[in-house]
């Protein structure tokens, strides 16, 4: 590995993290497209579809922890929500990163780009009535079937691609559960964190990641994810919604072309 991509997949390491500190998710929605793109955009190298998901399933998993202890120290994560939530969304992301290995490089493409498409269709969705504005702290039950449900369906397709799933999960939290913005940031991550170790588990048994790629991104992740809870205080409900919701729709946009043009 040259120093010029070494010192460009830190920097994507530490943006994506900062988003994901940020907004609640782990990452993935920026970081997939940014390690697909950037590097042969700046000519200092190149990663398969594969590579890319187990780099950034990595990238997930320290970005989301540093992320959730940011966020703990304010009484923004939901206790009961994370481990229930994550653990079913471990359990689904198992599974889909142990299946990712027979799965084409196309396809795993096509997949997030559904799974893109569906958290920018959630963002529209009214929630206001459902997840009313709470104190951050105040202990709220919500339904663990239904969490149980959501978190494990979207681990599946998350460990397929190697993402957190938290760009979905987010959206269904708020629309789905019903859980306040500033709850579902914090709690995200918690959820994520524990989901992506069984995604990073997965890809690890079937030597889907690059461990030097993986390494050197994870070490931009953990500024980056601080940097990012610090900014999400200082920030309205409303306008963490629209900021997740405006980087979802040029995500979208950006994959689904890709898609198209396939070769």
């Amino acid at each position: 590995m040259t120093l010029a991509f070494a010192a460009t997949l830190m920097g994507l390491g530490l943006g994506g993290a900062f988003v994901a500190g940020l907004l609640g998710v782990g990452g993935a929605i920026i970081m997939i497209p940014l390690l697909l793109y950037v590097p042969p955009l700046v000519d200092v190298g190149k990663l398969s579809v594969k590579a890319v998901a187990g780099v950034t399933m990595v990238q997930v998993l320290v970005a989301a922890t540093s992320g959730m202890l940011a966020h703990r120290r304010h009484r923004a994560v939901n206790a009961e929500l994370a481990w229930v939530g994550g653990v079913a969304m471990a359990s689904g992301s198992l599974v889909g990163a142990l299946g990712s290995y027979y799965v084409y490089d196309r396809w795993l493409l096509l997949i997030f780009a559904l799974m893109v498409t569906a958290a920018g269709a959630l963002m529209i969705v009214p929630v206001e009535a459902a997840a009313p504005s709470l104190p951050i702290g105040e202990p709220r039950r919500f339904s663990r079937p239904l969490t149980a449900t959501v978190c494990g369906s979207v681990g599946v397709g998350a460990g397929l691609v190697g993402a957190g799933g938290a760009f979905l999960l987010v959206p269904l939290l708020l629309a789905v559960v019903g859980v306040p913005i500033r709850v579902t940031i914090g709690s995200s991550l918690a959820i994520t964190a524990l989901s992506s170790s069984m995604g990073v588990v997965g890809k690890l048994v079937t030597d889907q990641i690059p461990y030097e790629s993986a390494l050197v991104v994870a070490i931009g992740a953990v500024p980056g994810a601080h940097l990012g809870a610090a900014l999400s205080r200082r920030l309205s409900g409303s306008q963490l919604r629209l900021a997740l919701g405006l980087i979802i729709v040029v995500i979208a946009v950006r994959v689904w072309w890709d898609v198209l043009t396939y070769h």
